[in-house]
């Protein structure tokens, strides 16, 4: 009976030569795709992928025996890392984003799993870690963030301009219908002045509270 299939069946009894090209396409295809690197608890890399140094530019020479503080960008507080630590040193799995910095200085942002490998008293005594490149999403996503940001600007320019003109002409005619008016001819131009400005400040009200639902459901 089978006990591992991948479109062939190999059998308890079958050979490791038959089984080690399968592993060693398998390995080819995570080293092409993930990013991976095992450390030890004191968090000094001991293995390193051909991604990992594609990626940080490191050599793999370079990158053994060091601390992963080796590609940490300074983007990221303390307390993310120190909850990353606390995380994985209780034997639980880590997960989110994170962003590096390559040997030549670039930035590069990779979604990151790091899996505490256990003894048998469930004790971590490695980390394995397995990484996927988003930095494309990251550069899409700040971009994104950018141009909300423009036109927050944008929107608030012309709300100290456009809304403060009718406010200043209510205002004004305020003062006018209090001091002012001397016929019922003034009152009905007066009144009719203020209501002309309070459409307008009603308007750019209403198309403020637009753009705020349009930022809204786009996060």
């Amino acid at each position: 009976m089978g006990i591992f299939r991948t479109g062939i069946e190999y059998t308890e009894g079958g050979s490791k030569e038959r089984l080690l090209p399968l592993l060693m396409a398998y390995q080819q295809a995570v080293d092409t795709s993930i990013i991976s690197s095992i450390t030890d608890t004191n968090g000094e890399i001991i293995h390193v992928n051909k991604r990992f140094c594609e990626v940080s530019k490191f050599s793999a020479e370079e990158l053994i025996g060091q601390n992963h503080r080796i590609i940490n960008s300074g983007y990221h507080p303390n307390d993310f890392l120190k909850n990353m630590w606390k995380t994985i040193s209780k034997g639980k799995v880590w997960h989110g984003e994170i962003k590096n910095r390559a040997k030549d200085g670039s930035y590069y942002w990779v979604d990151s799993v790091i899996v505490p490998i256990k003894d048998q008293d469930g004790k971590p005594v490695q980390y394995l870690s397995l990484r996927t490149l988003i930095s494309e999403r990251k550069a899409k996503e700040e971009k994104e963030r950018e141009e909300q940001i423009k036109a927050m600007e944008e929107m608030l320019y012309k709300i100290s301009h456009e809304v403060r003109q009718p406010v200043v002409q209510i205002l004004g005619l305020s003062d006018l219908f209090e001091h002012h008016i001397d016929s019922e001819e003034d009152l009905k131009m007066t009144i009719d002045g203020i209501r002309r400005s309070a459409i307008l400040l009603d308007n750019y009200t209403r198309e403020l509270a637009g753009f705020v639902r349009k930022i809204r459901n786009e996060q």
